[in-house]
């Protein structure tokens, strides 16, 4: 006689060997263990800083307000929207963070799309230089334009400063409103930011098919109604990628405002955290707010029934604008100019400033006096109480320094690696199962950092680690919230080239019974090696120079970028300088090792 399982026995059997066969599958193990860190380490944070905002903090303002020393209120929320202080605190941030945001917009769609069409789309000359010195900007670091600007238009006369270039070489004060605030911060964040505009804007241009336009020309519709109605609206998809990349790039930005007097919510967190803790999180949460509307727009945006096909199969030819002999040269003249103050005059600048008895200080140009050059920033190593070095040695000798570009190196090394193998797994696992839900969560909840203002993103970490679990001016903090904000540049550099792969190359070693580690070794990462690479130089590039994510979270020794303040603060504007100067070297020195070694390149298919 047969025996019978139980029923009881029979589900649980049943439910465990679905739980095996699941987990058996290295996507699905990579989705559920993922899943779980990434929704910790995206949410967690979120909780904690909104925890802080009701918070009472002893010593500060909503411990007065309430008159306890612990426990929770909504006092912060009261008193920053309804005191007499909310305009200063709250509003004007909030109003000049919003203009500042979408000021940097329009800049870098304009000024980058252009650029991108000139390229693409005509026969100008020296594309292939111009095209390579133009992400310089954003290649080196946010504040590099904004000190460049402050060198150039400073003047004792308006800013009560030191006479920059303008004011030391020719004696023209430029009024207040250019040289800090509003005006500068825009135009600067804004060509920062244009070669996302360019990279995103220069592929539709280049890939986009020529008989789109060469149909309207035969109906001999009008140049421009053909720019404005076929041309522009089919490139809409890049403008709101560009939109939602700037505007939640810029919206957090720290070092730009702060160098150029401008009051927004970062600069504003930073002024409150010590007395106003409380209402200085409410800040940080309305910038977390204001990037996910911006990514809630765009999307709603995109999935409208419209169609945005450039590429048809039909014509490979692009269709070319003569701007004439003299026009096509001309306009490239102009170009050049314009990248060289943007991309090769920092340098110079930098290096310059370094050499100055007194950076910042360029009155001795109207005399062409260059005998008081010197290079005591650079070589003291004793007597370093003398001549205004206030205890610090030279650059080549200062112990400060190179230690913390050792730890910028080692944070930028452990953050690429781990946001690259992470992001790489991500990609993978999310490519195999695009279809379900799990893969859609994960996906999304690891881009979702990317989207949040950098100084936000630190903030929440800075409150997450500060507690039971304290690694505040650590490393581990730096690589672990670095990790976190760069696994989207891997993870979606991986998905695409992923998707790529079809299904039967893998099929093929399982057939074999390849393991699967050895599947991703051999086969998998080997064929997709350029897309799979640019996964870890993203993370590591952009770690370089980051400050704004790290600012909070150690102190002014530890890396290179936290030590600006600090030398400014002393007055070691020539340390500022030369700091400036090794962050920008190296960043230019490692990629173009990158290009030379993998071919990778962010200008590479636009038209460089």
């Amino acid at each position: 006689m047969q025996k019978t399982l139980s029923p009881s026995v029979g589900k649980g059997t049943i439910f465990w060997n679905k739980v095996k066969t699941f987990f058996s599958k290295p996507q699905n193990a990579i989705l559920v263990i993922l899943g779980l860190v990434c929704t910790f380490t995206t949410f967690a944070p979120i909780i904690a800083i909104i925890e802080d905002t009701i918070v009472i903090h002893p010593g500060t303002i909503d411990a007065v307000l309430t008159k306890k020393s612990s426990g929770y209120s909504f006092i912060n929320y009261v008193n920053l929207f309804t005191s007499n202080i909310a305009k200063i605190h709250l509003w004007t941030p909030l109003l000049n963070t919003v203009i500042l945001a979408v000021g940097s917009c329009a800049v870098s769609i304009l000024y980058g799309g252009l650029f991108a069409f000139l390229v693409t789309r005509t026969n100008l000359k020296f594309k292939k230089y111009l095209s390579a010195i133009f992400i310089f900007p954003y290649i080196m670091p946010q504040w590099t334009l904004a000190t460049v600007w402050k060198n150039l238009f400073d003047s004792i006369a308006v800013t009560h400063t030191r006479d920059g270039v303008l004011a030391g070489l020719f004696g023209i004060n430029m009024p207040e409103w250019w040289c800090a605030g509003m005006f500068p911060s825009i135009l600067v964040l804004g060509l920062h930011y244009a070669p996302f505009a360019y990279i995103l804007i220069g592929g539709i241009f280049r890939n986009m098919d020529a008989n789109l336009e060469e149909a309207a020309t035969i109906l001999n519709t009008p140049k421009w109604k053909i720019m404005t109605r076929v041309t522009l609206p089919l490139i809409k998809p890049a403008i709101l990628s560009t939109i939602l990349l700037v505007f939640g790039s810029s919206m957090g930005s720290y070092p730009v405002p702060h160098f150029l007097g401008l009051t927004t919510l970062s600069t504003k967190y930073i002024e409150l955290n010590s007395q106003r803790t409380g209402q200085a999180s409410i800040l940080a949460v309305i910038m977390m707010l204001l990037g996910v509307a911006i990514m809630y727009v765009n999307q709603r945006s995109l999935k409208s029934r419209k169609s945005y096909t450039t590429v048809t199969g039909k014509s490979g030819q692009i269709s070319k604008i003569n701007l004439g002999k003299a026009g096509k040269v001309i306009i490239a003249v102009i170009l050049v100019l314009l990248t060289f103050f943007t991309s090769i005059f920092p340098i110079i600048s930098f290096a310059f400033e370094t050499f100055l008895p007194n950076p910042g200080d360029y009155s001795f140009l109207r005399t062409f006096d260059f005998n008081n050059l010197t290079a005591k920033w650079w070589i003291t190593s004793e007597n370093v109480t003398e001549n205004g070095m206030y205890g610090q040695k030279g650059i080549l000798f200062n112990e400060m320094i190179w230690k913390g570009f050792g730890g910028t190196v080692l944070v930028s090394v452990a953050c690429a690696l781990c946001a690259g193998v992470l992001g790489t797994l991500i990609g993978y696992a999310v490519s195999k199962k695009r279809r379900s839900r799990l893969a859609g969560y994960v996906n999304a909840v690891a881009f979702l950092p990317y989207l949040m203002p950098s100084i936000a993103v630190g903030i929440a970490f800075f409150k997450l680690f500060s507690g039971t679990i304290n690694l505040y001016n650590t490393y581990w903090l730096l690589i672990i919230v670095g990790t976190v904000k760069y696994i989207p540049f891997a993870s979606r550099s991986s998905l695409n080239s992923m998707l790529q792969l079809s299904g039967e190359i893998e099929e093929a070693a399982i057939i074999q019974d390849t393991p699967w580690y050895k599947r991703m070794l051999r086969i998998i990462i080997p064929i997709q090696k350029s897309s799979i690479v640019s996964g870890f130089l993203l993370p590591f590039m952009t770690c370089l120079r980051e400050l704004s994510l790290f600012m909070l979270l150690c102190g002014q020794g530890l890396i290179l970028s936290t030590q600006l303040d600090y030398f400014d603060e002393m007055g070691l504007y020539a340390f500022s300088s030369g700091i400036n100067l090794i962050l920008i070297v190296t960043i230019l020195v490692c990629n173009a090792l990158v290009n030379k070694i993998t071919g990778a390149s962010l200008d590479k298919g636009i038209g460089g």
